[in-house]
């Protein structure tokens, strides 16, 4: 099984930058050395990903580790030595980034316990680590396999990965689906494994700001998109309801059939992604409140099916829709005309 790198930057992108010779030494320097960095990284996230599968498999995962998820924050200080230094009192701290990082994660902890009845990210109340300032100029966030660890991006290009909720949410959502589905990370699987980041991410978004469905953006990575990179005519990363945005630094396709094998899941999560926010938005209300909540079922009560394929999730969708709103037939309308949009 090919395990995730779980970065919010695609690797193609940032190597795009470093390969402009309109941007500065510098800041094609900060791009290419942020890509080497993220591949290291993906053995990290291997390993972890492995032993969580033996974990799951011999029934270790049942025992709760706490009633809450313990919420901490380190400081690389622009090292790469993980975790860093503990980051005493971060919820007050005079560092922003990690004020941000705890507060966020903490609000990730209360959406998932609140609107979906888990206890962290493998629903025994597994610590919630973070850490901040990882590296220099590094432009990515991601969830390693254990805990998160953020850039502070270059400044130019991408800014401190955690100005965003989403981003946080989308990463964070990492570790959810390695304890629960264990979606691999390659062709149609490694598609939905970062579309599921995305729809949590979006939807913890909006869950945070009140907005319902119609009132959303649903761009992925707004806030993280730097002043260079907005000259260049780029508002996110991706956007959800229209994924061929070529405002968007990955535009996606739209179509299952435009998947292909070995695509990288940052673009083959483009009809996934088109599926939940059409299926939110023609439902209207809050993306979380029943669309969501079916999401969360297929994402978490099949146990283990790591290479499950787009219209294995789609008909599981359906299913779920079906026997879970079984009186509401606009819910399941709504699943059905998301899937068929993207022609599944």
């Amino acid at each position: 099984m090919t395990h995730c790198v779980c970065s919010i930057i695609p690797k193609d992108v940032l190597e795009r930058f470093a390969s402009d010779r309109n941007l500065t030494a510098e800041l094609r320097k900060a791009a290419a050395d942020s890509a080497r960095i993220t591949d290291v990284l993906r053995s990290l996230r291997k390993q972890a990903g492995e032993l969580t599968s033996l974990t799951i498999a011999s029934g270790a995962h049942l025992v709760e580790l706490a009633p809450a998820p313990g919420i901490t924050v380190y400081n690389c200080k622009h090292t790469q030595n993980l975790p860093g230094t503990p980051v005493p009192a971060a919820k007050s701290s005079r560092d922003a980034t990690a004020k941000h990082a705890f507060v966020e994660t903490t609000e990730v902890a209360k959406f998932y316990k609140v609107v979906f009845g888990r206890n962290s990210i493998d629903n025994a109340g597994m610590t919630m680590m973070s850490s901040i300032h990882f590296g220099k100029n590094f432009n990515n966030a991601m969830w390693n396999g254990n805990q998160m660890l953020y850039g502070d991006g270059d400044g130019k290009l991408f800014i401190d990965f955690t100005s965003s909720n989403d981003v946080i949410g989308h990463e964070l959502a990492h570790g959810v689906t390695q304890h629960s589905l264990q979606l691999a990370y390659t062709d149609e699987a490694g598609g939905l494994n970062e579309s599921m980041s995305d729809c949590f991410g979006s939807m913890f978004r909006q869950w945070q700001a009140g907005q319902d469905a119609s009132k959303a953006d649903w761009l992925i990575g707004a806030d993280i998109v730097g002043p260079v990179a907005r000259a260049k005519g780029f508002k996110c990363l991706r956007n959800m309801a229209d994924p061929a945005d070529k405002a968007a630094l990955a535009a996606q396709p739209t179509q299952y059939s435009q998947i292909t094998p070995g695509m990288d899941p940052h673009y083959a999560s483009g009809p996934p992604n088109l599926a939940f926010a059409t299926a939110c938005l023609t439902h209207g209300g809050n993306s979380w409140e029943h669309i969501g909540q079916i999401w969360y079922a297929a994402l978490t009560t099949s146990g283990a099916v790591p290479d499950m394929t787009m219209p294995q999730f789609a008909a599981r969708t359906r299913q779920i829709a079906a026997h879970s709103f079984a009186g509401q037939p606009a819910i399941r309308a709504a699943v059905d005309a998301g899937w068929k949009k993207t022609g599944l």
